[in-house]
């Protein structure tokens, strides 16, 4: 099971010389990624525990659409392990306005966490 989300960057979001984004922003996305996840998933937002990873292997700037995918991993009683990955669709090319749409997508940010849905969920699941 997996969602995916797409969205523009706005160059306001940029903080860094370059256009750069911060890795919060990733980090930011993956949460509303994970909760449309567990939505779908268990019918509850969840409560995301934490991350047992994250890599930033690649900039995000400003003028960029991205895509973000959350991926279940692996399904316990009340846990849940996602996997996450931030990927570059179409890159800005200055800060014309022109941006192209990449061949192949870059994955900038790559992260697994785990979401918990509360106990009393799981009691009227079974």
């Amino acid at each position: 099971m997996k969602v995916v989300h797409q969205r523009y960057v706005a160059y306001s979001d940029a903080h860094y010389a370059g256009n750069l984004v911060d890795g919060a922003y990733s980090l930011k996305l993956f949460g509303d990624a994970g909760t449309h996840l567990a939505i779908v998933g268990d019918g509850h937002e969840s409560l995301f525990a934490g991350y047992s990873s994250v890599e930033f292997l690649a900039p995000v700037r400003g003028g960029d659409v991205i895509e973000v995918e959350a991926r279940l991993a692996a399904k316990g009683t009340r846990s849940r392990t996602v996997d996450f990955e931030l990927r570059v669709i179409c890159r800005s090319i200055g800060e014309s306005g022109r941006a192209e749409v990449l061949a192949e997508p870059i994955v900038a940010t790559r992260a697994r966490g785990t979401g918990v849905i509360p106990a009393d969920l799981v009691e009227e699941n079974q």
